[in-house]
C-alpha cells in the first residue's frame, strides 16, 4: 500500500491497521447492509480507517461503543456527543481524540447487547478469514464480549479494507480463537462472505499469558467471574510446573523399550484392572483413562516424547499426565477435568510435528455398558 501510494494518514502503515485512500467511501457502504439498518448498539474498532463508520453511527443516533486502546482501562467506552452537536463536533467525536474526550466507560455489569461489530483488518479473504496486525486485540475483544453476554454467534461482524487487502488466506492459518467476518466493505465492493466457520465461543484462557492478564484489568475481572462459575481458567504455561514435576515420577521402561518411549503415568492414573476402553486404536490392555483425556495420533515416525512435550508447552497445553506409547501409537494427555481438556483441544488445533499434522481428540470412557 505504501509503494503504490494507496496508504493514508497515519503513515507509514506498517505495524498498524492501515488507513487508506477511499476509507470514508468504503465506510459509506455499511448503510447498504440490512444488518446496519436494524442496528441500535454498534461496536466499532478505534482504527483510523473505521472513522467513517463511527461518524455514521453518531449521525444516525445509534449507540457507539469503541474499545479502549489495548484494553488498558476497560473493554469499551460509550461515545456521548455534547447535546445538540452539529456535524463538525460529531466528526471530532468520531476521531481517536473524540473517543478520549467524549466517552464514558461501559462496565461488565452494564448488560449491553451489541447488534453489530466492526473491526479493522490488515488482510481479509472473500471467505471471511481475517488477519489483524498480530497482537490479537480484536479477537480478544470479541471473546470478552461473548464472555459478558454482549454478543452471540448470530451477531454480524464487518470489516472495512481497501480492495488490495482482499486476498486469498489459507484456512489452515486460522485457529479457533480467530475472529471471522460476515461482510467486507471496500471502496468498490460489498462482499457477503457467507462464512460458516464458528466464531470464538469465549476467552481461550490457555492462550492468555500471565503478562497479558497483568496488563488488562478487565480481563482479570472476567477471569475471576469465570473461575467463580467453575470454568477452567488456566493460563498459558500455568500447568507446566505441575506437568514437569509429575514427569519425574515416570515408571521405568520395560525390557526392550527405549527410555524416551516409556509410558509416563503420574499421580491420578486409573488401574489397568478398570480398563473398559477399546477405541481409536488403543491397545486392549491399555489402562482405563480418566474422563478428561486427550488422544493424540498421527505422530510422525521417529517422534520423541520430548518433541511432543515442547510442542505442547509452546501451545500452552501442558497436561497433568502424559502417557507415551511410542511414535506409532497414540499419546494420551490427562487433564484434571473435562473443561480443561476441551480448552486444550482448542489450543492444539493444527499442531504439527515435522510434516505431520497431529490428530487431537477427546476420549470419553464408555459408561453404563
Amino acid at each position: 500500500m505504501e509503494s503504490q501510494n494507496l496508504a493514508d494518514f497515519p503513515r507509514p502503515v506498517h505495524h498498524r491497521i492501515p488507513n487508506f485512500k477511499g476509507s470514508y467511501l468504503a465506510c459509506q457502504n455499511i448503510k447498504e447492509l440490512e444488518a446496519f439498518a436494524r442496528t441500535w448498539n454498534i461496536k466499532v474498532g478505534p482504527d483510523k480507517p473505521l472513522e467513517g463508520v463511527r461518524l455514521l453511527a453518531l449521525q444516525s443516533h445509534r449507540t457507539l461503543l469503541v474499545p479502549t486502546p489495548r484494553l488498558r482501562t476497560g473493554l469499551f467506552n460509550k461515545i456521548i456527543p455534547p447535546p445538540g452537536a452539529m456535524k463538525d463536533i460529531l466528526r471530532k467525536c468520531a476521531t481517536s481524540q473524540g473517543v478520549r474526550n467524549y466517552s464514558v466507560p461501559v462496565g461488565l455489569d452494564s448488560r449491553v447487547l451489541v447488534d453489530l461489530v466492526v473491526v479493522g483488518s490488515v488482510a481479509v479473504s472473500e471467505q471471511g478469514w481475517r488477519i489483524g496486525k498480530g497482537e490479537g486485540y480484536a479477537d480478544l475483544e470479541y471473546a470478552m464480549m461473548v464472555s459478558m453476554g454482549a454478543v452471540c454467534e448470530e451477531t454480524p461482524v464487518v470489516t472495512v479494507v481497501h480492495d488490495c487487502q482482499v486476498v486469498n488466506i489459507p484456512e489452515a492459518l486460522l485457529e479457533d480463537h480467530d475472529l471471522t467476518v460476515d461482510y467486507v466493505l471496500t471502496p468498490t465492493r460489498i462482499i457477503t462472505t457467507g462464512c460458516r466457520r464458528p466464531k470464538p465461543k469465549g476467552i481461550t484462557w490457555c492462550k492468555i499469558s500471565p503478562e497479558m492478564l497483568e496488563r488488562i484489568p478487565v480481563l482479570r475481572s472476567l477471569r475471576h467471574r469465570e473461575q467463580q462459575a467453575g470454568k477452567d481458567v488456566t493460563l498459558h504455561g500455568e500447568q507446566q510446573h505441575l506437568w514437569e514435576a509429575g514427569s519425574k515420577h515416570t515408571a521405568p521402561p520395560s525390557a526392550g523399550q527405549r527410555p524416551q518411549d516409556a509410558p509416563q503415568p503420574m499421580e491420578g492414573s486409573v488401574p489397568a484392572a478398570c480398563s473398559g476402553l477399546h477405541r481409536e486404536g488403543l491397545p486392549p490392555n491399555a489402562a482405563a483413562l480418566p474422563a478428561a483425556t486427550i488422544h493424540v495420533s498421527n505422530l510422525p515416525a521417529g517422534a520423541r516424547v520430548s518433541e511432543l512435550k515442547r510442542a505442547l508447552r509452546e501451545r500452552g497445553a501442558t497436561p497433568l499426565h502424559l502417557t507415551w506409547q511410542g511414535p506409532r501409537r497414540p499419546a494420551l494427555l490427562a487433564f484434571r477435568d473435562l473443561a480443561a481438556a476441551e480448552q486444550a483441544i482448542t489450543c492444539l488445533q493444527g499442531l504439527r510435528l515435522g510434516a505431520s499434522t497431529l490428530q487431537v481428540e477427546l476420549v470419553r470412557q464408555l459408561r453404563d455398558k
